[in-house]
């Protein structure tokens, strides 16, 4: 096994994983602290060091608040250490590699957390890479900064640094994907065959990161777990991307929220001031995320990858079956048609004559449907008709969580599944959910080797076929209580949500 690997800045010392096939580096420098005056600006080089450097724990995670205080289903799954190691000193990365030589050419996955691009750290338990690198590939998560340390924007930051005025996560993402392509190989990867993933406001991270062509030759596949997003029943859309100059005004009011003038004070200030004030200030105020600012996010990534002019490669995409269902807010069968003929005009009848258009959502509201599985379907088609050639592979996960607040397939519950890591949750998953993790493992795993999720599982059985989303056949992959199994063909009433969405 490889103990020890010598980076372009020094040598890295991992501990053997539960599994002794496995080794685990965790909180690998890939960039400068970005505090004091690189507070606010994008990633700088790591340093080198002089000996061995012991990568054995996690690093610090990024500012945020704090974890572990809240009662939400988020602080019961992960989020349950309120003493969690926290600075703006965060921008390192961990490994997972099972190669016993620095020469096996392994593949690579390259992970992205969720979290709204306010919080989210590689240390969450469900984060754990080891199950994934014991099937053959090497696994990379990278830390990026958040909130207001990661996407401040501010009318002295684009004067200051017009080459990278805002948008500091991505481009903390951005710079671990190009410590892959320096080092990967000396831990047994391959800097050939990287896959992209991520979940949420990781996913949607994957699609600016598609969308950036200065991006070419960094990676090779990609997939988006619940991190796009369109309301088939709305004309304009609030997830729609904010240009920099709007968000430099916000940037400006959080200045004065913390009672400073210029950025230079700003940068002086305890970056644990700024994180609880930010946190007092969002409650009624935009937040600070991803923003056209012109030069590394230059258009709506959706927009791209729909037209053609993102980065074309395969793409496995989809999300889970309860978490962000748009809906008509009718409350009766007559309002429910007069909204239906006002938003779909001709093609009213024909919503009206589905039968899901008539189903009641928990709230009352009508005809309850997927913002998240409507918009990658359409993404698939549309970027084909726009010249994309490679494949999109597109699922839905209904993965029956069982546990006394009884939760649904709520919004991140596939990421337990996806990492394999069943046995850290405290949820009573039995035979059938453990079963339904190894395939959609398996699944994932042969996607990030072959930039297709098919082949053979990790107890020797050939995985059930996924077909590529084409918009003749329709087909996607279910992952149920009866495990992974092909639906294939459109409903009338998807056809027609499909159809709407811009």
């Amino acid at each position: 096994m490889i103990r020890k690997v010598r980076t372009a800045n020094g040598v890295v010392a991992g501990r053997q994983g539960k599994n002794a096939r496995v080794t685990v580096y965790l909180g690998i420098p890939f960039a400068e602290p970005p505090v004091g005056d690189l507070r606010w600006r994008e990633p700088q080089p790591a340093a080198d060091w002089e000996g061995e450097r012991e990568c054995f724990t996690f690093a610090p995670i990024s500012m945020q608040e704090v974890p572990g205080l809240a009662d939400n289903v988020y602080t019961r799954e992960w989020h349950v250490n309120p003493d969690i190691p926290m600075s703006e000193d965060c921008l390192y990365l961990n490994v997972w590699t099972p190669a016993v030589t620095g020469e096996e050419s392994l593949p690579v996955l390259v992970w992205f957390f969720g979290g709204g691009y306010q919080v989210g750290y590689t240390a969450e338990m469900e984060f754990d890479g080891e199950a994934l690198a014991a099937r053959g590939i090497v696994v990379v998560t990278v830390n990026y900064r958040v909130g207001a340390f990661g996407f401040l924007a501010h009318p002295e930051l684009t004067a200051e640094n017009p080459q990278a005025p805002a948008n500091f996560g991505l481009l903390d993402q951005q710079a671990g994907l190009r410590w892959v392509q320096a080092n990967i190989a000396a831990f047994g990867g391959d800097p050939a065959r990287v896959s992209i993933g991520g979940q949420s406001a990781g996913g949607g991270s994957v699609q600016f990161q598609l969308a950036n062509r200065d991006n070419a030759g960094l990676f090779g596949s990609a997939f988006i777990m619940s991190g796009t997003f369109r309301d088939p029943y709305r004309e304009e859309d609030p997830t729609r991307m904010m240009p920099v100059g709007r968000l430099e005004k916000t940037g400006a009011e959080f200045l004065s929220f913390l009672g400073v003038k210029t950025l230079a004070e700003a940068r002086a200030l305890p970056a644990e001031y700024i994180r609880d004030r930010y946190e007092v200030y969002r409650r009624g105020n935009l937040t600070f995320r991803p923003c056209l600012d012109g030069v590394f996010a230059k258009e709506d990534p959706y927009r791209a990858i729909a037209e053609g002019r993102a980065l074309d490669m395969p793409i496995l995409a989809g999300g889970t079956a309860d978490e962000f269902l748009a809906s008509l807010p009718a409350d009766s069968e007559g309002l429910l048609e007069e909204m239906a003929r006002n938003r779909f005009g001709e093609d009213a009848d024909a919503f009206l004559a589905c039968p899901e258009a008539h189903v009641r959502a928990a709230d009352g509201t009508f005809a309850p449907a997927s913002r998240i599985e409507y918009a990658v379907k359409h993404l698939a088609r549309e970027s084909a008709e726009n010249g994309k050639a490679a494949p999109w592979y597109v699922y839905r996960f209904d993965g029956d969580i069982p546990g006394w607040d009884d939760p649904g397939n709520f919004h991140s519950s596939d990421l337990w599944f996806f990492f394999d890591n069943l046995q850290a949750c405290w949820r009573p998953f039995v035979g059938r959910h453990y079963d339904l993790a190894r395939q959609m493992a398996d699944a994932w795993t042969a996607f990030i080797k072959t930039g297709s999720p098919n082949g053979t599982g990790k107890n020797g059985d050939a995985l059930p076929l996924w077909q590529p989303y084409e918009k003749e056949t329709s087909e996607m992959m279910v992952f149920d209580r009866e495990g992974a199994h092909a639906e294939r063909g459109e409903s009338a009433f998807g056809e027609l949500l499909i159809r709407r969405i811009r």
